[in-house]
């Protein structure tokens, strides 16, 4: 029999090779948009830590080994990654206190959350917050004006700030795809600018934990490849009601960040092969429609947190697909 401290190594492995798989995409983050993601990080982690140290307080558990198992700094970072570098911090804490109150202690802490807490938090502020959920800089500040923009001291200049790619995308009436890529500064190579490398630098991250085998393979490639053909049997060319290409969209936004570190979340997501290739493949599909048709420019929070309401219909499906084939 395994000792029983265990299940918590593994878990506190598991989530320290998940932060560092993360840190080339963070860096990424840190290179396109500057100290605004160093300080939403630094306010996400402390309120990770502090909301699970009072609700452990509350509730008259120890400290140890819950708060050290790494499963709050890494959901600190997942909403930081996806959070706009420059937001109030207020926001930032609002948001991380959410998503940890609501989308995992309220069911009972570590190992009994049906919903992703940073996807919840991160949701929860595009919807009270929209406004300062859109603010996304068209370049990095220095550490002065990032404390001046993040803590209200001061006021960015008007041309800081810009539409992302697939918001310009969304809104886009007139102009082609070429000329889009051509003329609109959040446009890149392959998707939105910068982004893309971002995105690659996460992909390399989620393949270093697939060859760890933190995860397996099926929520991710389940997801690229459904946003792979959906977008691809949507895509009407470079004309000016162009949805984008395939490539476009497993580039941009938080695709990468969505595919290897959110649904691959082990509480939250399916457990079994077949209902995590179907878990993955409809967040793929939900984010091209939400994407595409739905009132937000990137779609991974929102398709997430749907499919994390449809795990128990998925594992039953699998269940009873598993059943007939057998002998």
């Amino acid at each position: 029999m395994l000792p029983l401290e265990a299940p918590n190594n593994r878990l506190q492995q598991a989530m320290k090779l998940v932060l560092l798989a993360a840190l080339p995409g963070l860096l990424g983050l840190f290179w396109l948009y500057g100290w605004g993601v160093l300080i939403n990080l630094i306010l996400a982690a402390t309120t990770a830590l502090i909301v699970e140290a009072a609700v452990l307080h509350l509730r008259r558990q120890p400290l140890q080994p819950a708060l050290s198992d790494g499963s709050a700094l890494v959901s600190a970072t997942l909403l930081a990654a996806a959070l706009p570098p420059y937001c109030p911090w207020w926001l930032t804490v609002t948001a991380m206190a959410a998503g940890l109150l609501f989308g995992k202690h309220v069911y009972g802490g570590v190992g009994k959350n049906p919903f992703n807490p940073a996807m919840l938090g991160f949701a929860l502020a595009m919807v009270m917050f929209p406004q300062p959920m859109t603010h996304w800089p068209a370049h990095g500040l220095d550490l002065t004006a990032t404390f001046q923009q993040v803590f209200g001291a001061g006021q960015a200049p008007d041309a800081w700030v810009q539409a992302t790619v697939l918001d310009s995308l969304r809104i886009n009436k007139s102009l082609t795809m070429d000329e889009l890529f051509t003329s609109n500064p959040a446009f890149g190579r392959w998707g939105g600018h910068g982004v893309e490398w971002v995105n690659l630098a996460f992909l390399a991250g989620g393949l270093f934990l697939l060859q760890r085998r933190v995860f397996s393979w099926h929520a991710p490639v389940g997801m690229l490849a459904s946003l792979f053909v959906i977008s691809l049997l949507c895509w009407n060319g470079s004309g000016s009601d162009s949805h984008g290409s395939p490539l476009f969209h497993l580039l941009s936004g938080a695709t990468m960040l969505g595919a290897f570190f959110i649904i691959t979340e082990p509480v939250s997501g399916a457990k079994s092969a077949l209902a995590r290739l179907l878990f993955g493949g409809s967040v793929g599909l939900l984010t091209y429609v939400i994407r595409t048709w739905g009132g937000y420019p990137d779609g991974v929070a929102f398709a997430v947190l749907l499919m994390n309401l449809c795990v128990p219909a998925l594992e039953r499906f699998a269940a009873s697909r598993q059943s007939e084939v057998r002998p």
